[in-house]
């Protein structure tokens, strides 16, 4: 996963501040703000860590 890709994810869970949560492979999340649980928004990441990484909604 690289800063500036964009794919469709399925939102499955919802993070501890309220962030929609995305699980891309074993160990792998990420969290998609202003999304809810069943949603599949295409997203732009925007950060990327070790283990986690932050992307913004570029179509609902």
């Amino acid at each position: 996963m690289t800063e500036g890709e964009q794919r469709r994810l399925q939102i499955e869970d919802v993070g501890d501040q309220g962030d929609g949560l995305a699980r891309v492979g074993p160990g792998y999340v990420v969290f998609v703000p202003d999304t809810e649980i069943g949603q599949q928004p295409l997203v732009r990441i925007t950060t990327v860590r070790e283990n986690v990484a932050f992307a913004e909604v570029v179509e609902p």
